[in-house]
């Protein structure tokens, strides 16, 4: 499997009906803190927009929504790993990527038989309190050459300036949110991610 180089994570079907006309090939929908109805109507919107685009739509969290809505793909974090139905995510044919923190986070990762498997943070993040200090490119690299074939994410402080840092370190796919999210001209920075990660696609 492989993943499109640039990973763009959203908070809205909103975001997506914006950006993804842009080019983007790979995004992910992470939600919080918000009512099945919501949820159910940023999925559905954002299905169409990816499908009309070829672009590939990952769902954050809610595999149960996901399967019943159609997803074909979602992202799940370490304590999410431990209460989903990673049989019932199988068995509907859904494509599954994973976060990872430190080395038992890998092994449980592992152990599932993800499709993707993210490291961060790599750099210092503003979008969450984290309890892990920001990984550095080395753990980059040894994550990389610890699950050889399988794509992976790097998560976490990226921006413009550091893409060529996280690829020449191993990864597969670099994931943004508030480098484009909070910039001034989101549309802008997502051409400038597109057209930076053009050899690594």
């Amino acid at each position: 499997m492989k993943l499109d180089p640039f990973y763009l994570i959203v908070d809205s079907a909103r975001w997506i009906e914006r950006l993804v006309p842009l080019g983007v090939k790979l995004v992910q929908l992470r939600m919080k803190d918000c009512d099945e109805t919501q949820l159910r109507e940023n999925m559905r919107r954002a299905r169409v927009i990816c499908a009309e685009y070829g672009c590939q739509l990952i769902i954050n969290d809610y595999w149960q929504l996901a399967i019943e809505e159609g997803c074909d793909f979602v992202h799940l974090g370490q304590e999410d790993v431990a209460r989903a139905d990673i049989a019932a995510i199988r068995a509907a044919g859904i494509k599954l990527g994973l976060s990872t923190h430190d080395e038992t986070e890998l092994e449980t990762a592992l152990a599932a038989a993800p499709d993707y498997v993210a490291l961060g943070p790599v750099w210092p993040t503003i979008l969450k309190q984290m309890k892990w200090a920001p990984q550095g490119l080395d753990r980059l690299r040894d994550w990389k050459a610890r699950i050889g074939a399988l794509p992976l994410v790097a998560i976490g402080g990226l921006n413009t300036d550091r893409i060529d840092s996280v690829f020449a370190y191993g990864a597969d796919s670099a994931a943004v949110v508030t480098d484009i999210t909070l910039n001034p001209d989101p549309e802008a920075r997502v051409r400038e991610w597109i057209e930076r990660t053009a050899r690594f696609r």
